[in-house]
């Protein structure tokens, strides 16, 4: 009886031995398997931040566009103030530099203009200042607003009737009002695929006068849309999604909705 009992206990001890050591595995195993996955996830992270670059246009400003400011003087493009503020002349001065370094010109500094001039633009990094801008704030000028708003329009409508110049004009405008948008002129025209003048780079091409007072009137108050956020012409839209807006408008080839 006596060494059945030690014979049990041996029995139990080794079952139990193995069954701790069993747990004990699948504990380290599966704090491996965490401690890896958190590794990845947080490198994806890393790597997703270091690789996503800002991008610098007509209206940014910040430590990076006073970098940039500061390089191109050095280099001979830019003969305005240092002020941080991305204008019409950092603007001109970035699309010199664009031509005579062959990149695409379109005055706007992303990976790789801002590689080419040697910039790192990273609006992730503590302390940057990511594209900020306020239509008519300090730094940036209702004329300035006005032109680039008229290079929008001479992009999308210079061949439009005038009364659809300025309702391509007022469809930029209230966006900028509409929470669903970037809230300045600047972030809405050159929000990433948002505008074909960007796009294929028409937003380049010199004002046309009739846009240039298409603008004015926009920025007056005049909206021939009633307050609608798109256009689209029917003969040319390719977006499946945009055929589904309600049409409200019809100004020369362009219909416009929400």
């Amino acid at each position: 009886m006596h060494r059945l009992k030690s014979l049990l206990e041996s029995l139990y001890g080794k079952i139990g031995r193995r069954e701790i050591l069993k747990k004990i595995t699948a504990i380290v195993c599966l704090s491996l398997i965490l401690l890896f996955s958190a590794s990845v996830f947080a490198m994806d992270i890393y790597w997703g931040r270091a690789s996503a670059q800002e991008t610098l246009y007509w209206g940014a400003r910040g430590e990076e566009v006073r970098i940039l400011q500061q390089t191109l003087k050095k280099w001979g493009y830019y003969d305005g103030p240092i002020d941080s503020v991305y204008g019409g002349g950092t603007f001109t001065a970035v699309k010199a530099f664009q031509k005579k370094n062959g990149l695409s010109v379109d005055g706007v500094v992303g990976p790789q203009t801002a590689k080419a001039l040697g910039l790192r633009i990273d609006g992730n990094k503590p302390g940057a200042d990511k594209a900020k801008y306020t239509s008519g704030s300090a730094g940036i000028s209702r004329n300035e607003d006005i032109t680039l708003l008229a290079k929008a329009i001479t992009g999308e409508a210079r061949g439009e009737p005038y009364k659809g110049q300025v309702a391509v004009g007022a469809v930029i405008l209230n966006r900028v009002k509409s929470p669903k948008f970037p809230n300045t002129i600047a972030g809405v025209i050159y929000q990433p695929g948002a505008f074909t003048a960007v796009s294929d780079g028409q937003i380049n091409l010199p004002p046309v006068d009739s846009c240039t007072k298409a603008a004015r009137d926009a920025m007056n108050g005049w909206d021939p849309t009633y307050g609608t956020l798109y256009y689209w012409n029917p003969a040319t839209a390719t977006s499946k999604w945009i055929w589904s807006r309600e049409v409200t408008v019809k100004i020369g080839k362009h219909w416009f909705g929400n």
